[in-house]
């Protein structure tokens, strides 16, 4: 079950990658889930990282 505030949806995925994310997320004691979040935050810090121009996010309505 998700957690209470967290976006939930479906991702198709290579099974070798897959498995390369599990043996990440067991070797740095964390659930696969928790390792992709991971993954995709330092992805996003690097890549905005890289933007002198950061987007600024839309508003809440």
């Amino acid at each position: 079950m998700a957690s209470p505030g967290k976006k939930s949806f479906l991702l198709r995925i290579d099974p070798a990658l897959w498995a390369e994310i599990e043996r990440l997320a067991a070797a740095e004691l964390r659930s696969a889930n928790a390792q992709v979040e991971y993954l995709l935050r330092e992805a996003l810090k690097e890549r905005l990282g890289r933007n002198k121009h950061r987007p600024t996010p839309p508003e809440k309505k």
